[in-house]
């Protein structure tokens, strides 16, 4: 049983990929005929498609009575899109963060963050605070859509001004996308979600339920981690390539879409909204809050990821993994665990990023000099 578990988890895991993929050359294709930003593409197309599998997996799971799985994919994909593909991306190339992402992105993430966490107080996100959220992803993406189509303009303006002047011939307009084609892919691309989140879902039950443990922690990590492979390769390739807008614009607009479009829309249409178990409320959703938060400062830094910082995201990841586990196998040890955690990561983590300030702080002065 637990083989053929395995198996409905890998093909379904198969078919996130493929899905993704497929959605995602589909959106962008059209997205950049229609001139919008790398940024922007990033921000919404590729980071709405690459988080697909999330919202198929926890929309399909909280209809079927799955609410830790619903609840937890989500949470997890957070933390592990900020925390490990942020690392993992730093790693290859220090990321260039821009100053629309410091000074609007982030700081939307982490509103979003809180109001999820003031949301999930009272033990449920109903489906009025559902719609609330789902409401707000309409109102960030046509923000986001309109600012990408005012930039892109701009910069096309910026680019066409001086050859013009110089006499230069105007260069061949781009070729159109083949609407059809860029639409099948999109429908093909859901379609391979759809089947393949609840292939995934009911492998990562039933081994749950073989080995004794909880699908919050099973969706906290197996399910996050694999229905955000997607924003790895995506964020990992856009590295290598040098698009760096992309790539930290796929993470921050991943986690932004999966707590307004994937937690929103699943409370919304959910019978009774999503539940919010004791675990995840006293201490998953306030680690997802505090990434976001710590995101801030680290971006602020020089607006530059730097390796080391990447290496520090990885090993909070690490810390983070290490608690679940504990918490799954050994309660003795894990209390163990978050005392350590209380009193010297954390504290040292405040003088990490208060150090980090004091140096952009510094470095700004002497440069004014």
């Amino acid at each position: 049983m637990t083989m053929l578990a395995l198996g409905l988890m890998v093909v379904g895991l198969l078919l996130l990929l493929l899905g993704g993929e497929a959605l995602v050359r589909g959106a962008s294709a059209l997205a950049a005929a229609w001139g919008l930003s790398p940024l922007t593409i990033g921000l919404t197309v590729v980071a709405f498609g690459t988080s697909a599998p999330e919202a198929a997996v926890s929309l399909g799971s909280a209809l079927t009575g799955r609410e830790d799985i619903a609840l937890g994919n989500v949470v997890g994909s957070n933390i592990f899109n900020v925390l490990l593909i942020l690392g993992l991306s730093a790693l290859v190339t220090p990321l260039v963060v821009s100053r629309q992402v410091i000074r609007q992105e982030m700081p939307i993430l982490v509103a979003v963050s809180l109001l999820m966490l003031v949301f999930a107080l009272d033990g449920q996100v109903g489906r009025i605070e559902g719609s609330v959220l789902a409401a707000g992803l309409l109102a960030y993406t046509g923000f986001a859509v309109y600012q990408g189509r005012k930039e892109g303009n701009n910069t096309a303006a910026g680019t066409a001004g001086p050859a013009q002047a110089a006499g230069a011939p105007a260069a061949a307009p781009a070729p159109r996308p083949r609407v059809a084609l860029q639409l099948l892919y999109i429908l093909g691309g859901l379609a391979l979600l759809v089947l393949g989140a609840r292939w995934f879902v009911e492998g990562a039950e039933a081994i749950a339920r073989a080995l004794g443990v909880s699908e919050l922690i099973i969706a906290l990590t197996v399910v996050a981690a694999g229905t955000s492979l997607p924003e790895v390769a995506t964020s990992v390739v856009a590295s290598l390539r040098g698009e760096r807008d992309i790539a930290v614009g796929n993470v921050i607009g991943s986690n932004v879409f999966n707590l307004l479009g994937v937690l929103g829309l699943t409370a919304a249409v959910a019978p009774g909204g999503v539940g919010v178990s004791p675990e995840a409320l006293s201490f998953d959703i306030p680690v997802m809050v505090a990434v976001a938060v710590t995101c801030l400062p680290v971006f602020l830094t020089g607006q530059i990821i730097s390796r080391w910082e990447g290496i520090f995201f990885l090993a909070y990841y690490g810390g983070y993994l290490v608690y679940l586990v504990l918490r799954a196998t050994n309660p003795a040890a894990q209390e163990l665990f978050t005392n350590l955690l209380l009193w010297v990561m954390l504290p040292g983590t405040a003088v990490l990023i208060a150090f980090s300030l004091w140096q952009h702080t510094r470095e700004r002065r002497l440069g004014r000099r």
